[in-house]
């Protein structure tokens, strides 16, 4: 089975087992936007606290902020979204479809790395265990070649796109002989910026001084909070605010299931430091916030940095940490040092003194950003990616499980009665009791235990409780493991103390 057959099976699995939904799919849906159903939601917002609990409780120094969605049309213009949020548009004349520009270009070097792999599979095969990948890559000539290829292309593709040069980023499209997937041809029309901000009115003014925008990001929200957290809070340098929250996004072309999408949710943290300490600061997030992905066990070889070569002229380092999804490796987080850029700009646009005092240097000066940015929605489908496994059993049975980090699971435990008798149902409702208090369980009493055991596989629980008819008389109970599918008799005194150990968030947290 192909990646993209099992993405679309993938796909399939969410909708069928109540993780995500299209939206208004009644309607026949809504391009590029989508609804979380009772698992996903639950899924969503265990992500959510790991996250806000990771920055908020291990940091005695980082707090957590809400800020609002519509904002002053100022802070927009202040913050270079007005004149610069663009991506560059172009359109095939034949099939009359829209496309990134960039976007085109980072396909196009997908295909290339793609044959890289493809040759290195190939020496695997022929080498066998006197294989080294390390040694073949650095000597291979395809490789090399292909390599040489890449890097040229994002050469002149960064300079195109830093430099705004619409023209030369056009004929790097035809130069890469670049086709359209739908038409086959290369007829293209030039390139041309389209801003991607969401705009309406304010109340019932209808000029364009009642303008608003639905925010594209939430790191505004924490910059002109500033001065508020800072003085409520009597917060010391350095310190960070944390904020998780929906934005909006009128992308060309939204694709890739809820990878890129028009409406989706950012998890931020804007850390503020001394100028001159900003990058041992950045050096210390980034390698935290890889061991914050790392403890959920996706695996390390699904991870890698990519280092900017081409910085935004308000940075001066910048990372992304990226994950190998089921259409190869793209940005899940990204790091970056801002310097004083966000907040020197609202002090020019507002008027308002933007500044920290110091005691220990007895000045003031406007502190330097640290940023980590990264997107809910993003990890959720790294997740449910990884997670995502087709299984053929020893007796030659099939099963699709859903392998979530316990404390991520969207169900922890689910009680289920062997059949429906008075007796059974009794004690599996007691039980049922007890555990609700602190975990999100479910309870079934339909169908064999064989395929309640499946259901539960699906949406990645991952201990199931069954009560038999020794449960009445031995108080013993059987509880089966979802990954090994081992199941032993413990006493029902034993289930919360079993689960709790495994489902912990505390477990994820230290390992960061």
């Amino acid at each position: 089975m192909t990646q993209e057959e099992l993405f679309k099976n993938l796909i399939a699995h969410t909708k069928e087992y109540g993780f995500i939904f299209p939206s208004s799919d009644i309607y026949d849906g809504l391009s590029a936007v989508y609804d979380y159903g009772q698992m996903g939601s639950e899924l969503k917002n265990n992500i959510k606290k790991y996250w806000w609990d990771a920055m908020t409780k291990l940091n005695e120094n980082i707090v957590g902020i809400d800020s609002a969605i519509f904002m002053h049309p100022k802070i927009w213009k202040a913050s270079g979204h007005v004149d610069a949020f663009n991506d560059p548009l172009i359109d095939n004349k034949d099939s009359k479809k829209r496309y990134r520009a960039d976007v085109l270009l980072e396909d196009h070097i997908a295909k290339i790395e793609a044959k890289i792999e493809k040759e290195v599979e190939k020496g695997k095969k022929k080498f066998g265990d006197a294989f080294n990948e390390e040694q073949f890559r650095a000597t291979n000539p395809n490789i090399q070649r292909n390599k040489e290829k890449i890097d040229q292309i994002k050469t002149k593709m960064a300079d195109a796109l830093n430099n705004n040069d619409l023209v030369a980023l056009k004929q790097l499209i035809l130069d890469c002989e670049i086709v359209d997937p739908i038409s086959g041809t290369r007829n293209w029309t030039d390139v041309r910026q389209f801003n991607l901000m969401f705009s309406t009115q304010l109340g019932n003014i209808s000029d364009e001084s009642g303008i608003l925008y639905l925010r594209p990001e939430t790191a505004q929200g924490i910059f002109v909070n500033f001065l508020n957290v800072q003085k409520s809070g009597r917060m010391k340098i350095p310190f960070g605010i944390a904020q998780i929250g929906k934005a909006f996004r009128n992308e060309i072309v939204a694709r890739q299931f809820i990878f890129r999408m028009r409406e989706f949710e950012q998890m931020e943290m804007q850390f503020f430091v001394r100028p001159g300490e900003e990058l041992k600061w950045f050096e210390k997030w980034r390698e935290t916030r890889l061991k914050w992905h790392l403890a959920i066990g996706l695996g390390r070889e699904n991870y890698r940095y990519h280092d900017h070569e081409k910085l935004a002229h308000y940075a001066n380092a910048a990372t992304d940490i990226e994950f190998n999804f089921p259409f190869g490796f793209k940005e899940l987080e990204g790091i970056h040092s801002r310097t004083d850029f966000d907040l020197g700009r609202h002090q020019e646009f507002s008027g308002k003194k933007i500044q920290y005092f110091d005691p220990e240097q007895n000045t003031s000066y406007i502190p330097y950003v640290i940023e980590t940015s990264i997107g809910l929605d993003r990890t959720f489908l790294a997740l449910i990616s990884a997670a995502y496994k087709q299984e053929k059993l020893e007796n030659g049975e099939e099963r699709v499980v859903m392998k979530f980090h316990p404390a991520l699971a969207p169900v922890k435990v689910a009680v289920l009665p062997l059949t429906k008798k008075e007796e059974l149902t009794a004690v599996a409702q007691k039980i049922m009791q007890e555990l609700k208090f602190d975990f999100n369980c479910q309870y079934e009493e339909k169908d064999t235990i064989g395929k309640r055991y499946r259901r539960q596989d699906a949406i990645g629980t991952p201990y199931c409780v069954t009560v038999d008819f020794d449960s009445i008389q031995d108080g013993m109970v059987t509880l089966r493991e979802r990954d090994s599918m081992s199941q032993e008799r413990v006493p029902i005194e034993k289930i919360h103390p079993i689960v709790e150990n495994k489902v912990s968030m505390k477990r994820l947290l230290e390992q960061i």
